[in-house]
């Protein structure tokens, strides 16, 4: 398995993408809590060490720490070697969460008057729009 992206685990930690954000950090953190395969103590909790809990803590108190972030993929990645289950788990958290919009998306309308509508969004593929000619300009307005 791939490792998870420094990227995407850092802006999620700090809370990006919103509610959804919010969303796939909390199924990280359940994800990684559930014990572990095979190890497992009196009370039938794994420990925290080796399960990428303590390195998921860590990049929480700092999301823009490059260095926990990568500690983090590098648990993860180590602990998907070694547990098939907590492995599918992880591929199917990645696929929700890659899809929740963590860039810093800025929209700006400038340059003068617009003419037509503005769509502001994440992503978007074949939209299109019919629109009358601009208004002429007012002779009195220089």
């Amino acid at each position: 398995m791939d490792p998870i992206s420094v990227t995407l685990l850092g802006a999620l930690a700090g809370g990006a993408g919103g509610e959804l954000g919010r969303q796939a950090w909390a199924g990280l953190t359940a994800l990684v809590r559930r014990p572990l395969e095979g190890d497992r103590d009196a009370s039938g909790r794994a420990p925290a060490a080796g399960s990428g809990e303590a390195e998921l803590v860590r990049l929480r108190e700092a999301p823009g720490d490059v260095a926990r972030a990568q500690a983090l993929s590098t648990a993860l990645a180590v602990r998907a070697a070694l547990d098939a289950e907590f492995s599918g788990a992880l591929r199917e958290w990645r696929a929700g969460a890659e899809r929740v919009p963590t860039g810093d998306n800025r929209n700006t309308v400038s340059g003068g008057t617009q003419y037509g509508p503005v769509v502001q969004g994440h992503t978007f593929s074949h939209v299109s729009f019919t629109t009358s000619a601009p208004p002429p300009p007012d002779p009195g307005a220089e």
